[in-house]
């Protein structure tokens, strides 16, 4: 595979994350960075997670691929700048919504040489020092409308991903919205909500400290997640997240109603009906 200069705009977890995979498997012949954040960019240049730090316009110009690790607010802003300014360069996303994304460039003269993609790893932290090391190995990555990117684009963005260690799945985009909300969007919004719970009730946080156990610990995990990230994710992602939301609020009623009309069996029923989740989590 040959090794090309690669720029990475958002030098964050997920940024950060890749670039050390593209440094340590050889993909990259050069990491430029790009960050709004001055901070972020001196943290990345200073943790090696990238060679140097460019402004967006001379990063596009140097690199042979961009990759765009952002909000996906902007992203929606940013994608059609970037193509704007590209000539045969690759360019591709990270972003964990698809459909509005691909529908602002969907008539754009440089389509073609943006990938969409969306590899199925992250973490509740934020920023250059949260990157971690074989972050993508043995995980997801979703390729969207992959019949819109040319043949070059596509085959060179596949090759890096197989090369990290991830498995490869190609979706139609709101399909691959539709699954997100119920995969990982209501996770978040289930954490951040259960997390808002203990605090409103349980005023003593010594008591959340001491008392926390492993299961608490692993539900809440999420509720640490940066709001600049999932703000605008849960937004354009509106009517799946609802969708899913709904289903959720109507499942804790249940819950809630059979243990206030004290009905055994049906809470044993609602509980068994969970449990069949083992079939595909273990």
């Amino acid at each position: 595979m040959e090794r090309k200069k690669i720029a990475i705009v958002g030098t964050g977890l997920i940024g950060g994350s890749l670039a050390i995979q593209l440094h340590e498997k050889k993909i990259s012949s050069r990491l430029i960075g790009v960050d709004a954040n001055p901070m972020h960019a001196q943290q990345a240049l200073e943790l090696e997670l990238v060679d140097e730090i460019l402004s967006l316009e001379d990063a596009v110009r140097e690199a042979d691929v961009v990759v765009l690790a952002i909000p996906v607010d902007s992203l929606v802003h940013l994608l059609p700048l970037v193509l704007d300014l590209v000539d045969q360069q690759i360019v591709l996303d990270l972003g964990s919504t698809k459909s509005q994304l691909i529908e602002v460039v969907k008539n754009h003269p440089k389509r073609g040489r943006y990938v969409a993609t969306h590899p199925m790893w992250g973490t509740e932290y934020s920023g250059p020092a949260a990157a971690v090391r074989g972050a993508y190995e043995n995980k997801a990555v979703i390729f969207c409308n992959a019949a819109d990117s040319d043949a070059d684009a596509l085959q060179w963005v596949k090759q890096m991903y197989k090369k990290i260690g991830m498995h490869l799945l190609d979706m139609e985009a709101k399909a691959h919205d539709l699954h997100a909300a119920y995969v990982s969007h209501i996770s978040h919004i289930t954490s951040f909500a259960l997390a808002n719970t203990v605090l409103q009730k349980e005023k003593e946080e010594n008591a959340i400290f001491e008392l926390a156990s492993a299961g608490f610990e692993s539900t809440v995990r999420l509720a640490k997640s940066n709001p600049a990230m999932w703000v605008p994710i849960f937004l354009q992602n509106r009517e799946n997240v609802l969708d899913v939301l709904n289903e959720h609020i109507a499942q804790l009623t249940r819950f809630r109603d059979s243990i206030q009309e004290g009905e055994t069996e049906q809470l044993r029923t609602l509980i068994e009906q969970a449990n069949t989740i083992k079939r595909i989590i273990r």
